[in-house]
């Protein structure tokens, strides 16, 4: 179903067609990753590193486990925010854009998600190493907790008090 409120991209007061909604969903999605990327990436790399400095021999167990678990979602978030690109190249001119913005709509979320708990990992391992675990946990609860108010609570409760989703999610 189409929204009549929603004219095409050219001006004119036609109605959007659903594969011109598809195509357009799906560019406004890749364009949204290419801003989630390369936070993730610089993660990912700062976390690369972390081994090679002298401190990281130093690290306590708990540290250690810490570390481990984030830099394993940092790949795992690069991964997921990576898949609808590699998806989109891979799937060129299979005419199925509509399973595969769905794909990636999911693949997406989920690799935000998992950026999430990468960042208060982060925050946890670093705010430990340098001050204690007790500001580390609550750091990283008040980062988590906020993350999730924003970038999931926020949009889930306009969805769920919005009428419809249209064109214009």
């Amino acid at each position: 179903m189409t929204d009549v409120r929603s004219p095409q991209r050219s001006g004119d007061s036609s109605e959007e067609s659903r594969k011109q909604r598809i195509d357009r969903e799906l560019m406004e999605l890749l364009n949204e990753l290419r801003v989630a990327l390369p936070g993730v990436q610089f993660l990912f790399a700062f976390l690369l590193v972390v081994p090679f400095q002298q401190q990281g021999t130093q690290l306590t167990d708990f540290q250690r486990d810490v570390y481990f678990a984030t830099l394993l979602a940092a790949a795992v978030a690069t991964g997921l925010l990576i898949a609808p690109a590699a998806q989109h190249r891979v799937l060129f001119r299979q005419h199925d854009k509509e399973a595969l913005l769905r794909r990636s709509n999911r693949s997406a979320f989920l690799g935000l998600v998992v950026l999430a708990l990468a960042i208060v990992g982060a925050v946890l391992l670093v705010t430990d190493v340098v001050f204690d675990l007790t500001l580390a946990w609550f750091t990283a609860a008040v980062v988590g907790a906020l993350l999730a108010w924003w970038w999931i609570a926020v949009p889930l409760w306009k969805r769920a008090h919005n009428e419809q989703d249209g064109p214009e999610d």
